[in-house]
């Protein structure tokens, strides 16, 4: 996916500025898919109005400049399904969690601890808040499949980790007693 399609997306819900687009991908109902900057968002609604993807329009504020509305087209929409509507290539995932798990012999039992109450920490934060979105309760479909999604890989990921955590403990505990 690129930053294109990612703003065709977030405007198909509504109009919105290049800002409410930027915090949408940050925080809201679009945050779980690709990062985005404003020096690659303000580019691609340019170059959407410009091939009549997405219209623009200013809206006046007071005391500011005015700030740049856009909305999608019927033809912005056709353009995001197409984009869509194949199959998705394979999700990357980068960890520095899991490199330092891999690499676990060159660090300490209490920094590999530190390191997964660290990250269950972060993995409960995320699982909170998709709760806290009321995404199950939405009723769009898609928002609830991803938050359903979300979830379940989340809990997962909790899970293990709460038992690596115990088995090192018991390690720990063990080799104390010998």
């Amino acid at each position: 996916m690129n930053v294109r399609t990612l703003c065709l997306g977030v405007l198909s819900s509504g109009e919105a500025s290049g800002y409410e687009i930027k915090k949408e991908i940050e925080e809201g109902l679009f945050s779980h898919f690709i990062d985005a900057s404003y020096g690659s968002i303000y580019p691609a609604l340019t170059q959407l109005a410009g091939e009549g993807l997405v219209t623009v329009r200013a809206e006046e504020q007071s005391g500011k400049p005015d700030k740049k509305v856009y909305a999608i087209t019927p033809k912005g929409t056709d353009a995001l399904a197409r984009s869509i509507s194949v199959v998705p290539g394979r999700d990357k995932y980068k960890s520095e969690f899991l490199f330092q798990m891999l690499l676990q012999e060159y660090i300490t039992p209490a920094t590999m601890v530190a390191a997964i109450d660290k990250q269950l920490s972060d993995l409960r934060a995320d699982l909170a808040r998709i709760d806290e979105c009321k995404c199950a309760e939405h009723p769009h479909a898609g928002a609830r499949f991803v938050a359903d999604y979300g979830r379940a890989v989340l809990t997962a990921a909790v899970n293990v980790l709460t038992e690596k955590k115990a088995e090192l403990l018991r390690e720990a505990t063990s080799q104390a007693a010998e």
